[in-house]
């Protein structure tokens, strides 16, 4: 397994990378348990509807912390290989030692944007657990993944559907958005566009038609998420990450006189999501295939 490459130059994207590499990687470790538990049943079922294959060549594309990487190493066997890239140095390192510490030999993890970065070649696969949505430029993005497949090689990519239809999320969003000020004048990087900006079909349709993607087709996938051990942490979640935590963070200190009665309207919001063994709400993504020409 190789150490972590990074690419080379001044990155055109450098703000999100920052918003990434910064607090965002930092807000992702603290809640990572509940990153992991809410996100892994959505990239199991985008695996089970496309499976990697033994011996088959794998691009993991925003790996974060390398998870998935490492369960598609485990399908494609030790005749198969998989590389994690993801914008972030921190998620990289954090992917690279976590695969090295379980022993898993068939991965390597790169420093990569995918929008402009090479990404190699001769892929069977290219898989995406919520990777895919920040990116500024999706078509070149996705063009690009394009150019590392093989001649009929696959795409497989789950993102998040309609606000509408993921309301814990939404009701944070909603919440805030009209409490807090927007801060138009913040010096905190943006992660790019938000989560949901692959959530209508048409527009997914069209982006990877553009990219040359054909046998273009979204399987809506619905599964419930844990997003809290308790109340008190699933307010600290959606504060601290997703569209309500961008808000919350672009706010700055501004903010903290308005937390208690954020605080007091977020617990009225999610209390119908509560159970004994934690905080769970619907949740809906889209698992999207294509494949590459010929």
């Amino acid at each position: 397994m190789s150490t972590p490459s990074t690419s080379w130059g001044p990155s055109p994207n450098a703000e999100a990378t920052e918003a990434w590499d910064g607090p965002l990687y930092d807000r992702f470790v603290q809640y990572r348990h509940l990153v992991v538990d809410a996100l892994g049943p959505h990239g199991e079922a985008a695996l089970k509807l496309v499976p990697p294959a033994a011996g088959e060549r794998v691009l993991d594309i925003g790996c974060g912390f390398g998870d998935t990487t490492q369960r598609i190493a485990g399908l494609v066997g030790a005749g198969g290989e998989v590389v994690g890239v993801d914008v972030a140095p921190r998620f990289i390192e954090t992917a690279t030692r976590e695969a090295a510490e379980a022993g898993v030999e068939n991965v390597s993890f790169h420093v990569r944007d995918v929008q402009f970065d090479s990404l190699g070649e001769d892929y069977d696969l290219a898989f995406s657990r919520m990777g895919t949505m920040f990116f500024a430029s999706p078509v070149a993005a996705l063009r690009n993944v394009l150019g590392a497949l093989k001649p009929g090689g696959r795409l497989v990519m789950v993102v998040w559907r309609r606000r509408e239809d993921n309301d814990w999320m939404y009701r944070a969003q909603q919440v805030v958005e009209a409490l807090v000020p927007r801060n138009e004048e913040s010096d905190e990087p943006t992660c790019g566009p938000g989560p949901f900006s692959m959530a209508n079909a048409d527009t997914v349709s069209e982006i990877l038609k553009f990219a040359g993607f054909e046998d273009i087709a979204l399987h809506r996938c619905d599964l419930d998420v844990l997003f809290g051990t308790d109340v008190d942490e699933a307010i600290a979640v959606n504060l601290a990450i997703g569209p309500a935590g961008e808000l919350m963070r672009l706010a700055g200190d501004s903010a903290a006189p308005l937390l208690p009665r954020i605080d007091a309207e977020l617990r009225a919001a999610l209390a119908e999501y509560v159970r004994d063994d934690g905080i769970y709400a619907p949740a809906s993504t889209w698992i999207v295939t294509a494949r590459a020409p010929g």
